[in-house]
């Protein structure tokens, strides 16, 4: 099975452990301090049919270890805060600090609804992110502080569900494995900072999206997960893993607004899946030396796909956008790029001369391409005379465009 840069790999049955404090239907706590110092124990708990609520809690699990890396992921297990089975949550201020092994800051698993606001949420314990949603769970976030530095702060798991973040910063600083968002659910982000101090910004995986509307999103992986591999640096990556962890299918991400900074790395990675990229009106900065969009296979020895067959799929949608820096697609993968509604792209598609699957452009009379190099596609379409040559040569199916 893959292993994901986000999530965990296998199964197991479902263990949630148990709560430390366990919430009355109808209960509302203010102030104090919850915490939690056992094994597979979460410090504050809302179950069943369970409406409650939490006004500047102090919430701590501060010891006390997960017994298992895939029940702390996919189930809540040790989770600081979990709520589970059709319980609501609500929880406004306050403080959440998690340190050990598989603590996760506040989970929603299930049918669970949580909907948090104004709270800090610190989690440094290993097999651990900030806000979570698995199995169906759904989590409304406003203005939140999360600071992880092992997992990913925005973070979803097998079973995926719904994420509505608003406002707040979100930043992780630990390892390659941790990004901004870890998206095996529909998670949409607004006005908002995101910082992954040494990891990609953003990844999708599988049949899930990535919504980001008027943000500042900021990555710089250090590097790829684990020495034997030749993964890509990037920031923004696409794929499925074949843990199990995501259905197959289309992954989307979209950007509105904001600025999505590189600080090492391509800017977009596709690897192994069907995916839709789409860019409005985004402030783009790439890191020197490096590709807007890689759409590509992978050596497979990290179990996300079969070597020479694992190649990516992507639909490129830019709408009042202006891009900067060269595209590859190899010769397993496939790019229909659209510059539509005012867009200008300025770059290479494919220098190298390599002769992608099936790599199509569409230009509107409102838009333009102007080349930075050679460039090779198999079919061209639309205003092709806002193609500005630029004094290089653009290949289609291998024929000279004039």
């Amino acid at each position: 099975m893959g292993m994901p840069p986000g999530g965990q790999s296998g199964s197991s049955s479902v263990d949630t452990g148990t709560g430390a404090y366990v919430l009355a239907d109808g209960e509302e706590l203010t102030g104090g301090t919850c915490t939690s110092s056992n094994n597979d124990e979460n410090a504050i708990r809302a179950e069943g049919e369970t409406t409650a609520t939490l006004n500047d809690v102090t919430v701590e699990k501060t010891d006390g270890s997960a017994s298992s890396n895939d029940a702390s992921s996919f189930y809540g297990l040790n989770a600081a805060i979990l709520a589970l089975d059709n319980a609501v949550l609500n929880i406004n201020g306050g403080s959440v600090t998690a340190t050990t092994e598989g603590s996760n800051g506040v989970f929603a698993y299930d049918g669970a609804t949580i909907y948090i606001e104004d709270t800090d949420v610190t989690v440094t314990g290993g097999n651990a992110g900030g806000i979570e949603v698995a199995g169906g769970g759904t989590m409304y976030a406003t203005n939140l502080n999360v600071q992880s530095t092992v997992k990913a702060a925005i973070r979803s798991d097998r079973g995926g569900g719904t994420m509505i973040v608003d406002g707040g910063t979100y930043t992780t600083s630990g390892s390659s494995g941790a990004p901004a968002i870890y998206s095996t659910a529909d998670i949409t982000v607004s006005n908002a900072t995101l910082t992954a101090e040494t990891s990609e910004a953003v990844v999708v995986e599988g049949l899930n999206s990535v919504t980001i509307n008027n943000c500042d999103v900021t990555g710089d992986m250090e590097g790829v997960y684990g020495d034997e591999s030749s993964e890509n640096i990037h920031n923004v990556m696409l794929y499925q893993s074949m843990s199990g962890d995501a259905e197959v299918g289309t992954s989307s991400f979209t950007m509105t607004g904001g600025s999505l900074v590189s600080n090492n790395g391509d800017m977009f990675y596709v690897t192994n899946t069907h995916s839709i990229i789409t860019l409005n009106n985004v402030d783009l900065t790439l890191a020197d030396g490096t590709n807007l969009i890689v759409i590509a296979g992978n050596d497979g020895s990290r179990g996300w796909g079969t070597e020479g067959s694992n190649g990516g799929t992507c639909e490129v949608d830019f709408n009042k956008q202006t891009a900067t820096g060269n595209i590859t697609v190899d010769s397993i993968s496939e790019m229909t790029l659209s510059i539509s509604d005012g867009s200008s792209y300025t770059g290479t598609i494919n220098p190298d001369g390599t002769a992608a699957s099936v790599l199509s452009v569409t230009i509107d009379d409102t838009s333009t391409w102007t080349l930075t190099g050679d460039s090779y596609v198999t079919e061209l379409s639309g205003t092709t005379d806002n193609i500005d040559l630029n004094g290089y040569t653009l290949y289609v199916n291998g024929v000279a465009f004039e």
